[in-house]
């Protein structure tokens, strides 16, 4: 995969999944727009290993005119974005009756309307330019559902159907949207939830299998990795009539 040429930003890309993804379009030569909070110099020496030097931009999601600064500095800076992969996003477990409404509100804002202000920002130039990958990391929680992740689930569910009106109107024209929906991924916020089980008593092995046995019965984690390259076949040719796809890669989560 050859993506000289091409300059991809990727939302909530300091660590995780994000800079897997960031990671695997900086290796296939994209320039690469890095943008969250965190370890910020040490993902971009990470990502500055693999390819050019990368940009950054610390806006937070949350707020409207913040991702117009992003998206302005996108195209001021490197002439627009090719490649927008929505990955931001926060978790909040809690039941419907006591969830906090301000969790609730952070949780659309961050993990869905931003994703639409994103979108609706880079397509004016992807439509000039004639190209372009619109690739939302949604969750295989977008296409089912888990108790006390209220909004966390409404908004990956509307993430997926935002994908798929993205791609309708987009259907005649050389750019496409997509949807990827992982299930277990050992990010920070999965590892604390297996050490909240280590830390009741529970083998630290153990406490692995047993999250994984709820839902993923490969018994293994995707990894960023493989998400990376899942992302890098959507901006293929190869996937070119890929359009509204929410791809889940979650180790048979799905298929129970």
């Amino acid at each position: 995969m050859n993506l000289q040429g091409k300059t991809a930003l990727v939302t909530g890309s300091t660590s995780g999944i994000g800079l897997g993804l960031a990671a695997s379009l900086a290796a296939a030569g994209a320039q690469v727009i890095l943008n969250g909070f965190g370890e910020v110099e040490q993902a971009k020496a990470h990502i500055a290993g693999l390819g050019a030097a990368p940009g950054y931009h610390g806006a937070d999601l949350s707020d409207p005119q913040q991702i117009a600064d992003l998206m302005r500095y996108v195209e001021l800076e490197f002439g627009g974005t090719d490649i927008l992969v929505n990955n931001a996003g926060i978790q909040h477990v809690s039941p419907l009756e006591s969830f906090p409404a301000d969790k609730w509100n952070a949780i659309i804002a961050i993990n869905l309307s931003s994703v639409f202000h994103t979108s609706r920002l880079a397509l004016p130039g992807m439509r000039e330019r004639g190209w372009g990958r619109i690739i939302n990391v949604a969750s295989v929680h977008g296409l089912v559902a888990s108790k006390d992740k209220a909004a966390y689930v409404a908004a990956k569910h509307g993430v997926v159907g935002l994908t798929k009106t993205i791609a309708l109107e987009t259907a005649r024209s050389a750019i496409t949207c997509n949807a990827i929906c992982p299930g277990w991924v050992l990010t920070p916020l999965v590892q604390q939830q297996i050490d909240q089980r280590i830390a009741a008593g529970t083998d630290p092995q153990q406490a692995r299998n047993e999250l994984l046995a709820e839902k993923q019965p490969s018994l293994e984690f995707v990894t960023p990795e493989q998400l990376g390259e899942l992302a890098l076949f959507l901006c293929s040719d190869a996937a070119v009539q890929v359009r509204g796809a929410a791809w889940n890669m979650d180790g048979g989560w799905l298929a129970q």
